[in-house]
């Protein structure tokens, strides 16, 4: 054995124990090894960087790109909601459902980009729900990679066989030669999770996710945190009213932090303002005042309202904390003399004047510096508030910026990028154009495109390509596969069709599944000759189980919603292994029994 070959290996093995282990981030095992290759001499600068400039990170940084840009219109609200209207807060029917349709996408996209689309939608409907995102992720990656599964242009190992063929004088597959076999695939990998999710997907208690910095404000402060939608029709008694008129807050020690009327809708509305038939109040408070509130004034609840949309969900409002310093406006007036509530929209919830807490109505306490306030309000106009040389803002948030005005030139680029890869161009050259796109007709600006990318994902990728070209170059991949061919070429068939399989997912877990069909197609080529078996369906074969990489988070989709997700590699091991296994069962059965 040459020792170049033993080099790889060592740095192969360690990589690879890095990985499993968990002992430190991901992207520094990545970079390590990258070094690794070039510090022993088996790679020169230029291929031991060539991952920064390869297809598959250019790639994975577009589509990052661009499912910020999808995000940023507000298109995957609705779909978000489209599926709650389907599935409900049902775990099983939200991860069927999601499945199915991020499944069929993938066989028509590459799976990455399928996966992109896809998330910020997720990421809403585990908000909505209050089912973990972690039990979502996952079952919806692996769906993608599954769905790629379905066509010859789902995925790149897929498209490359039909090149591989024709070069070596064979005949090529037709677009859906595959489809019968990525359909069982992909429902059985959803049926996978459907029975066995609760047990291989990560599991947390109760109690024992880190609270988000508004739950533990809510907690801390015991705010008022339940928000009800209130109708006033023509037995009310409350039409002609002002809030301070119906002791909303002395009395019932309830806010009003919205009132809609057809189309108009009015955030924090100023207190003098008279109640009117028709309109739709927004109130905070606990459910037992709320409820009293309603009956005292014969209020009708109203379950959904378009009027308010999601402005008062975790995703579009919440608690602020602010202190008043020197220098203030506020300083020495009160908070009606300052008219903080037509000023910014925002609803002053508690006081704390001299170190004491004041709730009810204190709009006509004198404020001083060093007073604190909290509030609540839509991010956008709490952003406002962040601006303001007035407050000092102690709560982190992101205003989510929602133009809806963008969403066809959005969506024209997410199409552009697709149709460009469907017709034969490059997935990285078709995507970073439309990313391009993205910035060019102002959905993102450039500073929004950089902050979407994950850098950490970028680093894993670019990290661990370098390790393929290795492979390749010194020739262990040839020697891994010879080696394991030797074995195998004796036994019986089903185990030679085994052994393609395994070698196709072992090699897609540390090279891109690209690289593994590139290095395995001749062989398996040449072992198929001696072997006396039509080449054909062993390339093909080869090609879809490079798609079976879902021990490991290298695959392009798991490494591009690991961080989303929230996953350890542990994580993906203990999921990832049933789904490698019932992946190869499906492929060599179907292959040995029906095709080959």
């Amino acid at each position: 054995m040459e020792s170049e070959i033993i080099i790889v290996l060592v740095i192969l093995g360690l990589t690879v124990i890095m990985l499993v282990l968990d002992l430190v981030r991901i992207d520094i095992v990545a970079i390590a090894c990258m070094l690794a290759l070039g510090w022993t001499g088996i790679l020169d600068s230029q291929e031991m960087f060539s991952g920064f400039s390869s297809n598959a990170v250019i790639a994975m940084l577009s589509v990052m790109i661009l499912g910020s840009g999808i995000s940023r219109t507000g298109i995957m609200d609705e779909f978000s909601k489209f599926i709650i209207s389907k599935a409900g807060n049902h775990k099983r029917n939200l991860i069927g459902l999601l499945s199915i349709s991020v499944g069929v996408l993938s066989g028509l996209i590459q799976n990455i980009g399928a996966a992109a689309l896809f998330l910020p939608g997720i990421l809403q409907v585990s908000r909505k729900t209050k089912i973990p995102a972690s039990s979502l992720i996952m079952p919806i990656g692996f769906a993608a990679i599954l769905g790629g599964t379905l066509t010859m242009v789902g995925s790149g190992p897929l498209i490359l066989v039909n090149d591989l063929l024709k070069n070596e004088g064979l005949e090529a597959y037709n677009l859906f030669s595959v489809t019968p076999i990525g359909i069982v695939l992909l429902l059985s990998g959803i049926g996978y999770f459907l029975l066995f999710g609760n047990k291989v997907l990560p599991q947390k208690e109760i109690g024992e996710d880190k609270k988000s910095e508004q739950e533990e404000l809510v907690e801390k402060l015991n705010l008022p945190h339940n928000i009800k939608l209130l109708s006033i029709n023509e037995k009310c008694s409350l039409v002609g009213k002002t809030p301070e008129e119906a002791h909303l807050w002395n009395t019932y020690h309830v806010n009003l932090i919205g009132i809609g009327k057809e189309k108009d809708v009015v955030y924090a509305p100023w207190r003098e303002s008279k109640f009117e038939e028709g309109q739709t109040l927004a109130l905070l408070g606990s459910t037992e005042n709320i409820e009293q509130f309603s009956k005292d004034f014969h209020l009708t609840e109203v379950s959904g309202s378009k009027l308010f949309s999601d402005d008062f969900d975790a995703n579009g409002s919440g608690f602020a904390e602010i202190i008043i310093p020197p220098g203030s406006e506020l300083a020495g007036k009160s908070i009606r003399e300052f008219s903080l509530r037509k000023r910014y929209a925002v609803e002053p919830i508690v006081l704390f004047h001299k170190g004491e807490r004041v709730a009810g109505n204190f709009s006509d306490v004198e404020i001083i510096t060093g007073d604190t306030l909290i509030v609540y309000g839509r991010w956008i106009e709490l952003q406002n508030l962040k601006k303001s040389a007035d407050f000092v803002v102690l709560t982190s948030f992101e205003a989510d910026k929602k133009d809806k005005s963008k969403t066809w030139p959005a969506i024209g680029c997410f199409v552009l990028a697709i149709t460009l890869a469907m017709v034969g161009f490059p997935i990285s050259m078709a995507f970073l154009t439309g990313a391009l796109c993205m910035v060019l007709t102002r959905v993102l600006n450039m500073a929004e495109a950089y902050d979407s990318i994950e850098w950490k994902v970028v680093f894993l990728l670019a990290g661990l390509i370098p390790l393929g070209v290795a492979m390749q170059k010194t020739g262990t991949a040839m020697f891994l596969a010879e080696s394991i061919m030797d074995v195998v070429i004796d036994l019986h068939p089903i185990y030679f069709v085994l052994m393609v399989g395994v070698l196709s997912t072992a090699f897609s877990l540390f090279m891109s599944n690209v690289g593994a069909i590139v290095v395995l197609a001749p062989l398996v080529m040449g072992m198929a000759g001696i072997a006396d078996i039509d080449p054909r369906p062993l390339v093909l074969m080869a090609a879809v189980c490079a798609a079976n990489s879902f021990i490991l988070p290298t695959h392009q989709v798991n490494a591009f919603l690991m961080s989303s997700g929230g996953y350890r590699n542990a994580d993906y091991m203990k999921a990832g292994s049933g789904m490698t296994i019932l992946f190869l069962a499906i492929t060599v059965s179907i292959f040995y029994f029906f095709i080959i």
